[in-house]
């Protein structure tokens, strides 16, 4: 092979690595600033479907920026949602639970920063009509407030993420298609809060699905969880496996790639 043959070749390779990285994105809701994530698809497409992820939490973690990157690998554009913003970064779980119980309690804000999110993966490249958003504990609590606010995703997909919302609030119908990607084990979601969701996607004619993993606890795709699920929170690399050939199988049925 000739070196300027050779040479092509590499710049070529060197600038698809670089598109297919992680790039911090600087965006605010008012005064406050956001910190989120961006990364390409690594494949084109003439329909460039995007991802918006919203992490658990105690915000961006690797769980999630390997998520990402995986799913870039798949053809699709990420962004990795910054809800809490400079100065307000959990140092611990109780930190976590504190910021967590505001959003969740004032979920009009949380809806608001996750719509925040999504116009930056639409500056991105991806598709504002082509977009699923996912969500990861607390993000997945997230995305559920993506569908019943109405953002323009196409769908929504939460893993061992909360299901209940106030029951004073009114129910409205929700068109994103919906995927639950559940633990069967999971002691932080309640029969009662289970039941209160299902009932929800009935009343709203929404078209869904649950799916159980059996031995699986909260946090079951996460690496750094641990493998004792008699903390609550564990993770099941088979569980992992299966939900997220799930998710691919959601996404080649709601999106066009």
């Amino acid at each position: 092979m000739k070196k300027s043959t050779f040479l092509f070749l590499a710049i070529i390779l060197f600038y698809s690595n670089m598109n297919a990285q992680l790039k911090p994105v600087k965006y605010n809701d008012g005064n406050q600033i956001l910190n989120g994530l961006s990364i390409k698809a690594s494949k084109k497409s003439n329909h460039n479907p995007g991802i918006l992820m919203l992490p658990a939490w105690k915000g961006i973690d690797n769980a999630s920026k390997e998520i990402a990157q995986n799913l870039s690998k798949l053809g699709y554009t990420v962004f990795i949602a910054d809800i809490y913003g400079e100065g307000n970064y959990p140092k611990d779980n109780a930190e976590a639970g504190k910021q967590a119980g505001f959003y969740k309690k004032n979920y009009e804000a949380y809806q608001k920063r996750i719509n925040l999110a999504l116009q930056e993966l639409i500056k991105s490249g991806a598709n504002a009509d082509n977009i699923v958003a996912i969500g990861y504990c607390f993000g997945g609590t997230g995305v559920l407030e993506a569908a019943r606010g109405h953002l323009n995703v196409k769908g929504v997909v939460s893993f061992h993420g909360g299901l209940g919302k106030d029951a004073s609030r009114s129910t409205e119908p929700i068109t994103a298609k919906v995927l639950i990607c559940h633990g069967a084990d999971d002691p932080n979601v309640k029969a009662e809060e289970i039941t209160a969701f299902q009932q929800e996607m009935r009343d709203t004619k929404a078209d869904w699905q649950m799916i159980y993993y059996a031995n699986a606890v909260h946090s079951f795709t996460n690496p750094e969880a641990g493998n004792d699920n008699s903390k609550g929170a564990a993770y099941n690399p088979v569980a992992a496996k299966r939900s997220f050939e799930h998710l691919q199988l959601f996404l080649s049925e709601v999106l066009k790639k």
